[in-house]
């Protein structure tokens, strides 16, 4: 074999497996290996799409949380003026918390949502009317009181010093 051959034969070796390569990747993506899907409720690649967290539902509220990710907290931070309640919680140094324990009763005191925040954000379409919001992030509690009149209509932050 001359020289010649032989380097053809090596570069359609190459391009082959190069092809290869190429398509085995793009058979990971169709078959669900790589990316989001409806199933994540993590973050973007869900059914709401633009980065904001799988949205979730107990009883007659709907909720979502996280913010974790810099693409999702943008999301939830531009979608709060559509949802009722709107939630941040942070720590020393303004940094964000997750996995902070809520629980909202309405006036008469009736459960209304528990739930964990994934993340420091958390977004509550809930009537409108008079709530109280309790916060538990490690072994310390903070309660609000918060009143829903309509989208956009209520804040709370709450702040822990402790890590």
């Amino acid at each position: 074999m001359n020289k010649r051959t032989h380097q053809r034969k090596v570069l359609a070796t190459l391009v082959s497996a190069l092809m290869l390569g190429f398509a085995g990747g793009a058979l990971a993506q169709t078959n669900g290996v790589s990316g989001g899907n409806t199933t994540d409720t993590t973050s973007a690649g869900n059914t709401n799409g633009g980065g904001l967290p799988q949205i979730q539902q107990q009883g007659d509220v709907s909720y979502t949380s996280g913010g974790v990710g810099l693409d999702e907290s943008k999301a939830l931070q531009a979608a709060a003026h559509h949802w009722p309640l709107s939630l941040r919680f942070t720590g020393p140094g303004s940094d964000f918390l997750a996995d902070v324990h809520v629980h909202i009763v309405d006036s008469k005191g009736g459960d209304v949502l528990t739930a964990t925040s994934r993340g420091p954000y958390m977004l509550v379409k809930l009537p409108a009317g008079h709530y109280t919001v309790h916060a538990a992030y490690k072994d310390e509690d903070k309660t609000q009181a918060v009143s829903v009149a309509g989208a956009g209509s209520a804040r709370a932050a709450f702040h822990w010093n402790t890590q």
